[in-house]
């Protein structure tokens, strides 16, 4: 196996990559954007876009190179409902909507304890057993018309093969739906009737299915190509550091995922104490495990913050803000992640800042807020940072000061979804990250201090 054509749906973004085995890196990739239909009952995924993003893009990167096999991997809470035809019962529904929040008190009483699960309650969608309660409730029929309930990567799998199936990696992202210590499904599908919607449940390791011929005939691809079951985004983007870390015999460490959500997973950490109402979880990994995680949307908040501004702070900027005491207090989006209740505060006037402090300034933040989520889950050990914020010098320099631990910015050859959702097909060997020391001095752990101090003033 030399070739997989990687099917990565994030929360902005789709795209197809081919990834190179032998290389452990993308050759090729086509992207789309991944909008929110406004139209129907509720806002949604628009499948059908996506599906013939998918079928094209397939077809011309096969066109210039042989793929082997396909594997999937997308964002969690999100989930098709399948009518006995094997259809959409319904449109698939964006996690942001807010239309579970109406029945968050009848839901409540359904829900497992985070002992049994590892999920936070968390607001809008972001409990897929919530949105489920919520459409069930709301859609007259649905729950009869629903003959299955498909994560959101088995649902483009079964598209794909006609195959039904439920990864553990889904299962197990603050849904409600999953036991993390018991392996095996929440006591939710029983307290709210669910249990015959639950298809089999499978490894993102095992093979689905064989590519269907008429998918096949529509691509150009050769029918019965096997396609892996699929993961989590968060959880493949985990894979290739748990490889890289068990060869290296390396027993702790935590990873940085960063993209829409900046995801912190702790393997091997400190047994703390997790605590749901700040947005910390447990999360199941490849092989099942649990892996204590906490998270905050720090990919949103730089976009908001930056409002377009593309400057690199310098050295001298990090040094004026951090001087200055210059700093952004929590939080920019709320409802999620470690300080969901408190609004964002600037201790100056960012309008008197230049940009490139305004963008230190941020880079600050998000480190912080990073920081914070780690403490949390009881990471210890190596720190590897993931995604666009491992190549944000301000960002990995706070982060290293505030953690006091080793961070490694992870080349984008060897990390990421789409490598990690490719290595499902063959689990070979992957390097560790190459180093990166980034810039520390005293003031950067000044400033760690007067933040947390802001903090705990209140």
């Amino acid at each position: 196996m030399e070739t997989v054509a990687v099917i990565d749906i994030g929360k902005t973004n789709a795209k197809v990559a081919l990834v190179d085995l032998a290389a452990l890196t993308e050759v090729a990739v086509l992207t789309t954007p991944n909008a929110v239909a406004k139209d129907g009952p509720w806002p949604h995924f628009d499948t059908a876009r996506l599906e013939t993003f998918i079928l094209h893009a397939m077809k011309d990167l096969n066109a210039t190179r042989r793929i082997d096999a396909i594997s999937i991997t997308t964002h969690g809470a999100c989930a098709a409902l399948i009518d006995a035809n094997g259809d959409l019962a319904a449109p698939v529904l964006d996690y942001e909507h807010t239309g579970p929040d109406t029945l968050a008190a009848g839901y409540d009483a359904l829900r497992p304890p985070f002992a049994e699960t590892g999920s936070a309650r968390l607001p809008m969608g972001l409990n897929l057993g919530a949105q489920l309660h919520w459409q069930f409730a709301t859609m007259p029929g649905l729950r009869h018309r629903t003959h299955a309930v498909l994560p959101w990567p088995q649902y483009w799998g079964y598209r794909l093969t006609g195959e039904m199936a439920a990864d553990v990696t889904s299962l197990g992202c603050h849904t409600d739906l999953w036991n993390p210590a018991a392996k095996a499904p929440s006591s939710l599908w029983d307290m709210a009737g669910w249990r015959g919607l639950l298809p089999r449940v499978a490894s993102p390791f095992e093979t689905l299915g064989g590519l269907r011929a008429a998918v096949a005939t529509e691509t150009g691809l050769r029918a019965g190509l096997p396609v892996k079951v699929g993961i989590h985004d968060s959880n493949a983007s985990l894979l290739p550091h748990l490889i890289a870390f068990k060869a290296a015999d390396e027993a702790a460490f935590s990873v940085t995922s960063t993209g829409t959500w900046v995801v912190n997973m702790a393997v091997g950490g400190r047994d703390v104490p997790l605590d749901p109402a700040r947005d910390v979880l447990v999360n199941v990994n490849a092989f099942g495990d649990p892996v204590p995680s906490a998270r905050f949307m720090g990919g949103r908040e730089f976009d908001r913050l930056r409002a377009g501004c593309d400057t690199v702070p310098t050295a001298a900027d990090m040094r004026r803000v951090a001087a200055s005491g210059i700093m952004l207090l929590p939080s920019v989006e709320q409802r999620s992640g470690p300080f969901p209740h408190r609004k964002a505060a600037w201790s100056h006037d960012p309008a008197a800042l230049s940009p490139g402090e305004r963008m230190a300034a941020v880079a600050f933040y998000l480190a912080m807020m990073t920081d914070t989520c780690l403490a949390m889950t009881g990471a210890r050990g190596p720190l590897v940072v993931e995604g666009p914020f491992a190549a944000n010098a301000a960002y990995l320099a706070m982060l290293a000061s505030a953690s006091g631990r080793p961070v490694t910015a992870a080349r984008s050859s060897t990390t990421g979804t789409a490598l990690g959702a490719a290595l499902l097909c063959d689990g070979r060997s992957v390097p560790m990250p190459a180093a990166h020391r980034p810039l520390i001095n005293p003031e950067l752990d000044l400033h760690a201090a007067r933040w947390r101090a802001r903090l705990s003033d209140g």
